[in-house]
């Protein structure tokens, strides 16, 4: 877990492994998700890499829907 700070402009830099453990790249779009006032970073893939991605995927027990983003 990595702390960052606010900057004045509103921007935080991602610390250093987890932009190499998830291969971001500068000027990669990443969707930012607020829940319960909790902040969700999720970088957008391109559709090529999304190919197959919920292969054999389980659908038992989903979540509720009202549990969902």
């Amino acid at each position: 877990m990595g702390i960052v700070t606010l900057s004045s402009k509103f921007q935080v830099v991602i610390p250093r492994d987890v932009r190499e453990k998830l291969n971001l790249t500068p000027g990669q779009k990443i969707v930012v998700i607020e829940k319960d006032g909790v902040l969700h970073l999720i970088p957008q893939k391109p559709m090529k890499e999304m190919r197959g991605f919920v292969k054999n995927i389980n659908t038992h027990k989903l979540r509720d829907e009202e549990d969902r983003f």
